[in-house]
């Protein structure tokens, strides 16, 4: 076992150099200067070559070769280091730190193009950016299809042909649904104003409610909601608009989810390869049953709807079942984050499509609003009205993450089936989360995902704790009866 140890004992110190950069990237979204932006990317390019020379260091693959184990956590533990010891040793290192470099500036170039509306200037970072990608997407696929190589990165195993086969039976019935719910009377809107010191109070609230464990984290702001770290620190961001309390309270639940899932993982994988979620996919799960499965249901919202009341007062929801239907409201929008669930995954799909185009230089980063305008219009039935709105609105292309959307959609297929799963195995369900109990829900996540982390391979834990292979039909299902009794049809 003396290999397998020391190299155990040299992971958990990349593992935790590695949150650290994390902690970085968190900080320079939620408090960094906004002119320290330079200096950040100075520092995080150093981090990535001090990560990127420990992860091919020679050292791992002596010890890969000479480990020897049987036990199932150890067996994972090797598999996932061999992995990853293999994927970086195809990158030379000063691509890997330029890319770090490149990618954090670019996140302060892109949210001051958002700002803007104006495209045009963010443009020549985003070249750069895809340019590096392109380059690294080659080393990584040495010979095979780029984009996989990329996907790979978030959700190991699946390819753009299956996934691309699985939106394809989505896309029909998604837009017969949406076409239906859109030609029917719609529930009334939410109107009215809503303090935003009131909303992220009720916010950290309902965090707490899904058992978002406080005292190893913590609940900012930032532009773009997200969840950072693992283990012991796992921070969450959400985002307030006085009109739209919805936007802050989903958000955070979206975000809770997540971190839930790495606050869930068995502590004795902490600072090791196991000790995360173990795809993109897997973790969108997680994010979205906690945001619409549950948060988003009649027994959640009938509790959520109190909360409401005794925050803001009355806001012109006159019961539990109106304030269910305003919820769930089907209505035309720009924004994939504020999209409800019927319309959500096309706004993925539309994204799945052009960065493939993208990385494949079917297009390029010129022809990318236009590309993205054309396909809105088509695909939702009115123009995109300013960039923000369009093109800049995701975070996502200016710091590198191509492969990483399909995961959004592939997430919810995944949460279609464990819900389905965790209803048929918990009693009274929806009776516990009518009081806002969420524990039986969050429990049962917990057990039967949460707390595996990277031991099992993506498509593994799903079948693992639904009892079958993942399908799109659960998800399908669940749409259709909801958003049919929603509007009547």
């Amino acid at each position: 076992m003396a290999a397998y140890d020391d190299l155990m004992a040299f992971q958990r110190e990349t593992q935790a150099l590695a949150q650290v950069a994390g902690r970085l990237g968190w900080d320079q979204e939620t408090m960094m200067p906004r002119d320290a932006a330079p200096q950040r990317g100075a520092e995080m390019a150093a981090m990535e070559g001090v990560l990127h020379a420990r992860r091919t260091d020679p050292r791992v693959a002596d010890w890969l070769a000479a480990a020897e184990t049987s036990g199932e956590v150890e067996v994972a533990q090797l598999r996932e280091i061999r992995r990853s010891y293999e994927r970086a040793s195809k990158v030379p290192a000063k691509l890997a730190s330029e890319i770090a470099r490149v990618t954090s500036e670019a996140q302060g170039a892109w949210a001051a193009a958002r700002e803007a509306d104006d495209f045009a200037a963010f443009a020549p970072v985003l070249r750069e950016v895809v340019s590096l990608k392109r380059e690294e997407g080659a080393a990584l696929s040495a010979g095979g299809d780029v984009y996989d190589a990329m996907l790979d990165d978030y959700e190991p195993g699946a390819t753009a042909v299956e996934l691309s086969a699985m939106f394809d039976a989505l896309r029909p019935r998604l837009v017969a649904l949406r076409a239906a719910v859109l030609d029917a009377p719609a529930p009334p809107a939410l109107q009215g104003r809503f303090d935003e010191g009131a909303q992220m109070k009720l916010a950290r609230q309902i965090a707490k409610a899904f058992g978002y464990d406080m005292s190893m984290g913590r609940v900012d702001k930032a532009v773009h909601p997200f969840s950072s770290g693992s283990g012991l620190d796992v921070r969450i961001t959400t985002r307030t608009s006085e009109d739209d309390p919805f936007n802050c309270i989903y958000s955070t639940i979206h975000e809770v989810g997540h971190a839930a899932y790495e606050q869930g993982v068995d502590r004795r994988y902490l600072l090791t390869p196991l000790g995360q979620g173990v795809s993109m996919g897997v973790h969108e799960s997680q994010s979205r049953i906690y945001e619409n499965q549950i948060g988003r249901g009649r027994a959640f919202t009938g509790w959520l709807y109190g909360q409401m009341r005794d925050a803001f007062g009355d806001f012109g929801i006159a019961d539990e079942e109106a304030f269910y239907a305003c919820v769930n409201r089907v209505e035309n929008g720009f924004i994939r984050t504020e999209a409800d669930e019927v319309q959500y995954n096309l706004h993925v799909l539309l994204r799945f499509d052009l960065e493939r185009a993208l990385i494949a230089r079917d297009i390029e980063v010129d022809d990318l609003e236009a590309a993205w305008n054309e396909r809105f219009e088509a695909d939702f039935g009115y123009p995109v009205d300013r960039a923000s709105n369009g093109v800049l609105q995701d975070v996502h292309w200016s710091v590198g993450l191509f492969g990483y959307f399909p995961t959004y959609t592939l997430g919810n297929v995944y949460a279609g089936c464990l819900n389905e799963a965790m209803h048929a195995a918990v009693p009274d369900l929806n009776g516990a989360l009518a009081q806002g109990d969420t524990t039986a829900a969050t429990d049962w996540l917990r057990e039967n995902v949460q707390r595996h982390g990277g031991l099992y391979a993506p498509r593994e834990v799903i079948e693992r704790a639904c009892g079958q292979a993942p399908s799109e039909a659960p998800l399908l299902g669940y749409l259709e009866e909801k958003f049919r009794g929603i509007y009547g049809l």
